[in-house]
C-alpha cells in the first residue's frame, strides 16, 4: 500500500491526535467500526437486557467463535472465550494435576503475573519452578529450541512459554518447542498474548495442549477479548473457575462437544459461563477481523515490520543503544526493543516521555539493563518515530 493509503487506513482508527501511541504491545486502539459495533451491542443490552441475552446472543456468540477460530486456524468446538490471557492461563493452572515430585519449566523472560501463577501451582502441589535462559539475541530458532530441550529432564511435567516475548518482541518457535515437549510426555501451555495478528498464527500447526491468546493487542479487538484453545485429548482436563448455570447442562442437552442453544457447546459453556456479564466484546470480534482483512493481513504485517526496521535505523547506536530483538523475519515482527544505557532511570524516562511529549511506549525494567520497547502497528508513521527519537535525545542528553 502507498503511504497515502496507510494514511487513509489510519483515519479509520480511534486515535488521540495529541498522543504518539507506540505501545500496541500493551493495548491497541479500536477501529471505528469495531467501537461502533460493540457500542451498538451494549445499547441493545442496556435497553432490552433479557431479549439480548436470551435471544440475540446465541447466534452472535457462535458466529464470533467460528470467525475467531477460523482466523487462528483453530477449532471452534475447542475454543473457549475468556476475558484475557491471564484468565485463560489461570484456568489451566487451577485445573491441572501434575505428578510430584517434578518441575514446571519456564523461559526466563515470562510475564511476571504468569510466573507468579505457576509459582503458586508449584507451591500447592510440591513441584519446583525451573527456568531456562533464552539466548540473548539468537540467530536462528534452533538456538531457542536447544536451550529449552537442554533444560528438559525426566522431572519436567509442564513447559510454559510465550509465543512472542512481551519485553522484546522475540518470536519463539512454538511448533518445534511443543513437538520436543510432546515427545517427552511434557504438557505444554503457550502464552499467545501477542501472537494473533502479530504473527501468521495457525493453531493447527502447533501441537500444544493449551494455547491462550488476547484480542485487545494486535488484533485491535475490544478490551475483554481473550481465548483458550484446548488441544485434542485435553478437553476433560479443565474445571471452571466459577460454578454457575452451565456447571450442569440442562435436561435434553446433546453431546459435550456439540453446538448448543446458547451459542457454545456444553463443555465450552461450562468454562465460559460466569453468571450475568457483559460479553459484547466477544461478539464484536468479527468486526476487528474484517477490518484488518480489508487492509490485508500480510500487508499489515509487512508495514509493521517496515516501521520496526525504521525504529532500528533511527535509534541504533545513539547513546550506545542497541536492539536486543533479532532482525530475522522468523524471530521478530512489529516490536523492537533497545537496551538503554547503564544507569538509566527507567521510571523517570517513562514519565518524561508521557508528561512532556505525550508519547506512549514501554520502558521495561530488566535485571541487567532497562529496555525501551517500540511497538508499531500499521496506523503508526515514520514521523512518530522521529518524534520519539527527538524526545529521547532531549530527555537523555544529546552528545
Amino acid at each position: 500500500m502507498a503511504e497515502a493509503d496507510w494514511g487513509s487506513a489510519r483515519e479509520q482508527m480511534l486515535l488521540d491526535p495529541t498522543v504518539v501511541n507506540l505501545n500496541t504491545g500493551s493495548g491497541g486502539p479500536l477501529p471505528r467500526r469495531a467501537f461502533e459495533r460493540v457500542t451498538s451491542l451494549r445499547g441493545h443490552l442496556a435497553h432490552k437486557p433479557m431479549d439480548f441475552l436470551l435471544r440475540r446472543v446465541p447466534p452472535l456468540l457462535w458466529q464470533a467463535r467460528e470467525r475467531l477460530a477460523g482466523f487462528l486456524g483453530g477449532n471452534p468446538h475447542r475454543l473457549a472465550f475468556t476475558t484475557n490471557v491471564t484468565g485463560a492461563v489461570n484456568l489451566v493452572a487451577s485445573s491441572l494435576r501434575l505428578a510430584a515430585p517434578g518441575e514446571i519449566l519456564l523461559s526466563d523472560h515470562e510475564y511476571t503475573p504468569m510466573r507468579w501463577c505457576w509459582e503458586r501451582m508449584a507451591d500447592q502441589y510440591g513441584l519446583e519452578l525451573k527456568t531456562f535462559r533464552l539466548p540473548p539475541r539468537p540467530d536462528a530458532p534452533g538456538e531457542i529450541v536447544d536451550a529449552a530441550t537442554a533444560a528438559m529432564t525426566s522431572r519436567t511435567r509442564l513447559l510454559f512459554f510465550s509465543h512472542v516475548i512481551s519485553s522484546t518482541g522475540l518470536v519463539l518457535p512454538a511448533k518445534e518447542l511443543c513437538e520436543e515437549a510432546r515427545s517427552r510426555g511434557i504438557v505444554t501451555v503457550v502464552d499467545g498474548a501477542h501472537a494473533p495478528a502479530f504473527t501468521d498464527l495457525n493453531l493447527a500447526d502447533i501441537p500444544c495442549d493449551f494455547y491462550a491468546g488476547s484480542g485487545h493487542k494486535w488484533l485491535l479487538a475490544p478490551t475483554g477479548v481473550g481465548f483458550l484453545h484446548i488441544g485434542a485429548g485435553r478437553e476433560d482436563s479443565l474445571r471452571p473457575m466459577q460454578v454457575s448455570w452451565a456447571y450442569q447442562p440442562p435436561p435434553g442437552s446433546g453431546p459435550a462437544d456439540e453446538r448448543d442453544q446458547f451459542g457454545s457447546t456444553p463443555r465450552l459453556r461450562r468454562l465460559e459461563c460466569e453468571g450475568t456479564r457483559d460479553i459484547c466484546p466477544w461478539l464484536a470480534v468479527p468486526e476487528s477481523i474484517d477490518f484488518q482483512a480489508a487492509l490485508g493481513h500480510d500487508r499489515i504485517r509487512a508495514r509493521m515490520r517496515a516501521l520496526a526496521d525504521y525504529s532500528r535505523q533511527r535509534l541504533t547506536g545513539w547513546q550506545g543503544m542497541e536492539p536486543v530483538t533479532p532482525e530475522q523475519t522468523d524471530l521478530s515482527g512489529g516490536m523492537v526493543a533497545f537496551r538503554l544505557p547503564a544507569g538509566t532511570d527507567a521510571a523517570a524516562l517513562r514519565r518524561g516521555l508521557w508528561e512532556r511529549f505525550r508519547i506512549e511506549t514501554s520502558v521495561v525494567e530488566r535485571p541487567d539493563q532497562p529496555l525501551l520497547r517500540v511497538s508499531t502497528h500499521f496506523y503508526n508513521t515514520e514521523a512518530e518515530i522521529d518524534v520519539l527519537t527527538a524526545a529521547l535525545k532531549e530527555l537523555m542528553g544529546n552528545p
